[in-house]
């Protein structure tokens, strides 16, 4: 959200121009943040499970682009978001017993 509101507002395409811009350098410091926080949790958790877990990222970015870009929520996405959480219900279901 945070890349697609500097990338909105970008004078230049240079990666000068990009790293200049807080939104831009905010989003792209989130998503290493992001990167390290996933490997942390690959040491102990279950790859089969992390991963159907980060798809849920396109439900979040379903929802705020309609709040935050009024995007449309059409009957296909609403489609693909409820196949996506139930994909990660299932295989949720299927991760290891602690």
């Amino acid at each position: 959200m945070l890349i697609k509101t500097g990338a909105e507002q970008l004078k230049g395409a240079g990666p000068i121009a990009m790293l200049m811009n807080p939104y831009v350098f905010g989003g792209y410091s989130l998503y290493g943040l992001f990167t390290v926080s996933l490997t942390l949790a690959l040491r102990d958790g279950e790859l089969s499970i992390l991963y159907p877990v980060i798809s849920l990222t396109y439900v979040w970015v379903t929802i705020l682009s309609s709040v935050i870009f009024h995007e449309a929520i059409t009957v296909t996405k609403l489609l693909g978001i409820s196949v996506i959480v139930a994909g990660v219900a299932v295989l949720g279901m299927g991760g290891k017993k602690q």
